[in-house]
């Protein structure tokens, strides 16, 4: 049975949750990805009046560790205040799918600290990789 979150990624994700622009759903959430090399790079949500323009902050936190170089990202943590560990939407998990092994831990933190611990592989069964696609002709 897994300890629980690892604490620094929580604190991170806790603290990116604060700074997170949320004035439209007043849901604020907050996302923190481990680098291979164990940086932390963490990220809230941004929303804007023009809902289609937000972003979550899974991928905040994504573009900005690929946006910093890093092209890999050993593991995340997301909470938010839900009723139990918060999922991150489809988007999310298949532009995480493009920096992560389908196998790397996710955690999904809640109120009152509720959490699980799952992979991409779960959260995102048979997801699209141009890496399996048969280019040969």
């Amino acid at each position: 049975m897994s300890e629980g979150p690892p604490q620094d990624l929580l604190q991170a994700a806790r603290q990116a949750q604060e700074s997170a622009y949320a004035p439209y759903s007043h849901f604020p959430v907050g996302a923190a990805l481990r680098l291979p090399g164990g940086r932390i790079v963490a990220a809230g949500n941004v929303e804007n009046a023009s809902y289609g323009l937000s972003m979550c902050a899974e991928r905040s936190a994504a573009f900005a560790a690929a946006s910093g170089g890093a092209r890999k990202f050993a593991e995340i943590l997301v909470v938010g205040e839900t009723k139990g560990p918060i999922a991150p939407c489809g988007a999310c998990r298949q532009v995480l799918f493009e920096f992560m092994d389908a196998a790397a831990p996710v955690w999904l933190v809640g109120q009152g600290g509720k959490w699980r611990r799952t992979s991409l592989a779960e959260l995102l069964p048979n997801a699209f990789s141009p890496r399996d696609l048969d280019t040969a002709d």
